[in-house]
């Protein structure tokens, strides 16, 4: 692959995740599965962001946990609010189905239940008070948006499709380039901070299961909900004194 085949599958990563300026892509867009490896460093700029909308009102003198709320507004408006819609569709399709038909048929439904509204509820405020309590430097920023989105990738990576339409689909299939990607990002975590990754895992890892278990495999809206709960359980770790 050349280097200007890798730059438009990270331009691709940057379009799909995002709603942040790309440009357009020349010649033959690349496929979205192929473009999978580059996931995780769209975190770089959304971690970037939500960073940058922190320290401006933390500077401005609010208080941590509006400073907090900014920064989740920024990471809501940069991203379309994509992860919270398939946190939300997930909720109601995991609590709402009764099997794996009805749970598929309701988070294909645009309309978001009691179960969704609760979830998106509930994570907003545990992701806003974990940043106001933890009072977050770049750094960590960057890790919780990176690595949450490497864990969407491990998902993507491990189970198969639910159905055989929708966005999931187009990024279907395995990727060695990815998994080398994830595997070097795991061993930076381990490193850098080892109970966050643990931790992160583990949220991958039990809604993995759970999806698996619900409805047979992956959609888009269970990437979503994998991302937004792993990078709010990786702030967690970091506003407890006892997990570091």
């Amino acid at each position: 692959m050349s280097l200007r085949g890798r730059l438009a599958e990270v331009q691709l990563a940057v379009m799909m995740l995002t709603r942040l300026p790309a440009g357009r892509i020349t010649g033959d867009a690349p496929d979205l599965s192929a473009a999978r490896w580059a996931f995780p460093f769209v975190g770089l700029l959304i971690g970037g962001l939500t960073w940058a909308a922190h320290a401006a009102a933390t500077a401005l003198g609010l208080p941590m946990m509006v400073s907090a709320g900014v920064a989740l507004a920024v990471l809501a408006l940069a991203t379309g609010a994509l992860h919270f819609d398939g946190l939300a569709d997930y909720a109601d399709g995991v609590g709402g189905g009764r099997d794996k038909a009805h749970a598929l048929e309701i988070m294909r439904d645009s309309r978001v239940g009691s179960y969704g509204v609760l979830a998106m509820i509930l994570v907003s405020l545990l992701w806003v008070g974990s940043v106001a309590a933890a009072a977050p430097s770049l750094p960590q920023f960057l890790f919780a948006a990176v690595l949450s989105r490497a864990a969407m990738v491990l998902v993507q990576e491990a189970l198969p499709l639910a159905r055989n339409d929708g966005m999931a689909q187009l990024a279907s299939g395995r990727s060695t380039a990815a998994r080398g990607v994830v595997a070097v990002l795991a061993v930076a975590a381990l490193v850098v901070w080892p109970v966050q990754l643990v931790v992160c895992a583990a949220m991958a890892a039990l809604i993995a299961f759970q999806a698996k278990r619900k409805i047979g495999g992956q959609t888009g809206d269970v990437l979503g909900a994998v991302q937004f709960l792993t990078e709010t359980a990786i702030w967690i770790t970091f506003a407890s004194n006892l997990l570091g």
